[in-house]
């Protein structure tokens, strides 16, 4: 069974409440950690993008690009 920081209710109707109060704002929605770090993670390609330059990008592009093409296709 899977490990959540806050659980659900299990009965219909308090289920039904609580979706109808996440869906008006009364509720937060429950946030996981991976979500959180995942976030920080789309931002850091775009500064590391920023920070390469040019060349460097090309050459990042081209070694992708060889090692993809590289694959077997079996």
């Amino acid at each position: 069974m899977p490990n959540r920081s806050s659980k659900r209710p299990r009965d219909v109707n308090a289920l039904a409440a609580h979706i109808v109060g996440i869906a008006t704002g009364l509720i937060e929605p429950d946030k996981s950690p991976a979500v959180a770090q995942r976030k920080g993670g789309l931002k850091g390609g775009k500064r590391r993008a920023r920070a390469l330059t040019p060349e460097q990008r090309s050459e990042i592009a081209r070694l992708g690009a060889v090692a993809r093409w590289k694959k077997s296709k079996t």
